[in-house]
């Protein structure tokens, strides 16, 4: 069997073996969190009037510091997460699971990402590369390996560590942290819940099998949607402590976020299909978080 695994990684093109890579340090994952971080770090480079060009080196030394930091951490956690992903259908795919990578090279290109990311979040300052430390911590340790396996508050846990990339692009320009970054990190850290709620609904049965106590596989998904509810009235405020950013992003991020609530409860009407509800809920979830951080981009150049 081990000889066929060999084989089997000897024998793969270039282009497969980077396209491993890319699953196994969750590309998607990394190219979504760069987002809010420069969204971030560019609206703290014009708050303080600061010349873009000249911020510009910073900013792409921080986004390829959370770009590694990020890669490194997811795979380190599929590397923790072997077994369960083993019983999951939605995970065959992952070269961790596969037999592309061994166990030792998933460590090895993990922590060696996460320490470089490390070096260069900390070559800018100190608060940047604290953030960076504390949210890979609570991402692999208090999540993937103390939360994820035994609470069914699991979920928001891992949204801690999470919203962090706002606070590390902010932290780049301005390392004591302006309101402004604290709003942005707690929109993205209630965006969270409902976000992977809707994807859990989904996935419940997996979840069940692979014994992880996901809130759809321990509660249900009525309690699920009470949930989903529940985090989306939490960002209705959240527009409010950014109205330095004007009251025309007030009133957008409000309706915005009115949207989303509304759809979460299903237009007022009753759910007869949880998956088709989950999807719907997820989709805009998507939509949100590109819509906002763009949104903090236009507003940044308002300034």
């Amino acid at each position: 069997m081990q000889s066929h695994v060999s084989s089997e990684r000897h024998t793969m093109t270039f282009i497969e073996k980077q396209q491993a890579f890319r699953v196994l340090i969750k590309e998607g994952i990394i190219k979504a969190n760069l987002i809010p971080a420069f969204a971030a770090g560019f609206l703290a480079v014009m708050y303080y009037g600061h010349s873009f060009f000249s911020s510009l080196p910073l900013l792409l030394i921080m986004l390829l510091g959370v770009g590694l930091l990020i890669g490194g951490v997811a795979a380190l956690n599929n590397y923790y997460d072997r077994d369960i992903d083993s019983v999951m259908k939605s995970k065959q795919q992952r070269p961790s699971i596969d037999g592309t990578y061994s166990g030792k090279d998933i460590l090895w290109i993990g922590f060696s990402m996460v320490v470089i990311g490390e070096i260069l979040l900390y070559s800018i300052n100190m608060t940047a590369g604290t953030l960076g430390l504390l949210a890979g911590f609570g991402y692999v340790v208090l999540y993937s390996i103390y939360s994820k396996r035994h609470y069914v508050v699991n979920t928001v846990v891992g949204a801690l560590p999470g919203a962090a990339p706002p606070l590390i692009g902010w932290a780049v320009i301005d390392p004591n942290l302006h309101t402004l970054a604290f709003a942005m990190f707690f929109v993205m850290f209630i965006w969270q819940p409902p976000h992977f709620y809707a994807l859990a609904i989904n996935r419940k049965d997996e979840y069940s099998t692979a014994n992880i106590p996901m809130l759809p596989s321990v509660k249900g998904e009525k309690r699920t949607v009470r949930s989903i509810v529940m985090w989306i009235s939490l960002l209705v405020i959240t527009p409010f402590f950014m109205t330095d950013l004007g009251i025309w992003f007030v009133v957008l991020i409000t309706l915005l976020n009115l949207s989303w609530l509304i759809l979460s409860l299903n237009m007022f009407k009753p759910i007869t299909d949880y998956k088709r509800y989950a999807k719907t809920v997820f989709v805009f979830s998507l939509n949100y978080i590109l819509i906002f951080y763009v949104m903090i981009i236009v507003a940044g150049l308002l300034i």
